[in-house]
């Protein structure tokens, strides 16, 4: 397979290498892994292209500062000894002078197994190799659903344990010996191994982390979808509750209710700055009942992307006051999923949060607002429990939450060994040396924030059963740090609350714990819209809690054991644990 090994010897080093001259189908062919490398992959050589991209812009991405790049595109094909398919990957490497001795592995999100340039552009511009893939799935645009099922009633098994974590796997392994060979690294020299990602990202980045402990130096990881069965069946809970409580609210009307909550909650933290940075508190000391009366008033909207009023489909003008009948659909979502004995299934958002799983659309014909069934939630009954090949369900006539249980049951049990990636002892990875920094949005409506806090807790009590919480806690941070990001949305700023900041450069301060010993005592973080946009602020290392002492001005970092106490839940439900 490695063809053209002339011109590697007419080369004297990789770094007197331009991007020009590394960017040739030649020199790319002469790089890939050597047949063998990696047993039962076989890599076609006559697939490669190079592409060189120059001055190639990164603004306003969610994970990377502002800069320009130049780089090369490498991509190449390869097949699984006796499957008969073909799955491509691509790489992006910096010029011969910016590399440095790095390699980001990257993810996806949703139902997608990469994102695209977002991620490896990013990589680019830290001196690394950033690496994707398509899965098998058919292309890089083609999500894991698409190749699910070979059939109605039969599952594709090879994509599915493909997208549960063979992919990223194989791309990062046969993405590491490609960079050795770009940079004609020699032996004994490290090449730092990173990855990025969040929510479908995020879990992709847990599954690399619990099986190939040795794969990754560092992995900077966001809100993840990793407790796969709980959280997919999550986004039906509030069309359920809709449904059981009969009332189909306005959109407006539940924003009243978010915006209500976050005016209250905001000024819980010590400053008033429209960011509601201590949730817990807000848990506490709100009552979504005093919401009660209070006026909305929306215009009509021709529709658009997000949540929100005049988002989605066309809406009309919507006014009116929070009703009763609202505020018990709210405070039932924020209860989290019970089943019909009255046992904790799982938890929910946390106030402050959205209600986007509980949207409505609007019925011009009756001018009533009716069900909007959630097609990610439903999609995992049909598709991954039916076997089904749709994404739709027609109704939720006679689900209960104990249909819900069940449905989580279900897919718990069927997908655990592929998609459930919440493997609580990381004991192999702390002692091979990795780092792993995870941040959540507190105010996250995809995924719940409270999801990343019992990971946490489950890793700190599996792994450290034989000491006390604050000597656990300590001694996990060792290597395992989490942040929750006050005001933050799913994987990013929250257009509700702008005035709070996202961690843009978790991968810089990632970067300084691994290669330099710095571990991140605050994660950094920066303001990227409204009026405060470009301030710098600072996010507390859990369990510590963000307050603002002298007026509002000086962030302390405290230990709130009523505030901790919040973020645990008894999931009696369940007779397995749930870690």
């Amino acid at each position: 397979m490695r063809t053209f090994l002339c011109l590697m010897a007419a080369v004297a080093s990789a770094s007197a290498l331009t991007l020009n001259e590394l960017c040739t189908v030649s020199y790319a062919q002469s790089s890939l892994p050597a047949a063998g490398f990696y047993n039962g992959i076989t890599i076609d050589s006559s697939s490669v292209v190079t592409t060189i991209g120059t001055n190639y812009s990164i603004k306003g991405n969610t994970f990377f500062p502002d800069t320009a790049i130049n780089y090369c595109n490498i991509s190449f094909a390869y097949t699984h000894d006796g499957r008969n398919d073909v799955v491509h990957v691509a790489y992006w490497v910096p010029e011969p002078s910016n590399f440095q001795n790095r390699f980001l592995a990257t993810g996806g999100g949703g139902l997608a197994i990469n994102s695209g340039a977002s991620t490896v552009s990013g990589g680019v511009s830290i001196g690394a190799v950033g690496g994707y893939m398509d899965g098998g799935f058919g292309n890089f645009n083609t999500n894991a659903d698409a190749k699910f099922l070979l059939a109605n009633g039969t599952v594709n098994w090879e994509n599915a344990y493909m997208f549960g974590y063979q992919a990223i796997h194989e791309m990062t392994v046969l993405g590491k010996e490609l960079t050795k060979n770009l940079f004609s690294m020699k032996n004994g020299t490290k090449l730092y191994s990173y990855y990025q990602g969040c929510s479908e990202g995020g879990r992709d980045g847990w599954s690399q982390v619990q099986r190939y402990y040795n794969e990754l130096d560092g992995a900077s990881l966001g809100a993840p979808a990793f407790r796969y069965s709980h959280q997919q069946i999550q986004h039906l809970y509030s069309n359920v509750v809709e449904h059981t409580l009969n009332y189909y609210p306005p959109p407006c009307e539940m924003m009243a209710i978010v915006n209500a909550t976050i005016k209250a909650c905001d000024p819980l933290d010590g400053k008033t700055d429209g960011v509601v940075a201590r949730t817990d508190l807000c848990k506490l000391h709100f009552n979504v009942n005093s919401t009660i009366g209070l006026p909305y008033s929306c215009a009509a909207s021709s529709g658009g992307g997000g949540f929100g009023p005049g988002s989605g489909r066309p809406t009309p003008a919507q006014n009116g006051v929070v009703s009763a009948k609202a505020v018990a659909v709210a405070q039932t979502i924020l209860d989290g999923i019970h089943d019909l004995q009255g046992r904790q299934v799982y938890f929910s958002y946390q106030p402050s949060a959205t209600f986007a799983d509980a949207q409505t659309s609007y019925n011009n014909a009756t001018g009533q607002w009716e069900l909007s069934i959630s097609n990610l939630g439903a999609e995992f009954v049909t598709r991954y429990l039916e076997l089904i090949d749709s994404s739709t369900l027609p109704n939720l006539n006679g689900v209960t939450y104990d249909t819900l249980k069940g449905w989580i049951y279900d897919l718990w049990q069927t997908y655990e060994d592929s998609l459930q990636v919440n493997w609580p002892d990381l004991t192999r990875f702390e002692e091979a040396g990795g780092k792993v920094i995870h941040y959540h949005g507190e105010s996250d409506d995809s995924i719940p924030a409270a999801s990343s806090v019992r990971y946490w807790e489950s890793v700190r009590s599996v792994m450290y059963p034989d000491l006390s919480y604050n000597e656990s806690s300590s001694k996990i941070q060792d290597f395992y740090r989490l942040f929750l990001v006050p005001g933050g949305a799913h994987c990013g700023a929250n257009q509700y609350q702008p005035n709070g900041a996202w961690p843009q450069t978790s991968m810089t301060q990632l970067i300084d714990w691994v290669e330099n010993g710095k571990a991140p005592e605050l994660l950094n973080a920066t303001v990227s819209m409204g009026k405060n946009k470009g301030e710098n602020q600072k996010i507390c290392l859990w369990p510590l809690r963000p307050y603002y002492g002298g007026n509002g001005t000086e962030l302390q970092c405290v230990y709130d054991q009523a505030s901790i106490d919040t973020w645990h839940y008894d999931l009696n439900a369940w007779k397995m644990p749930v870690w």
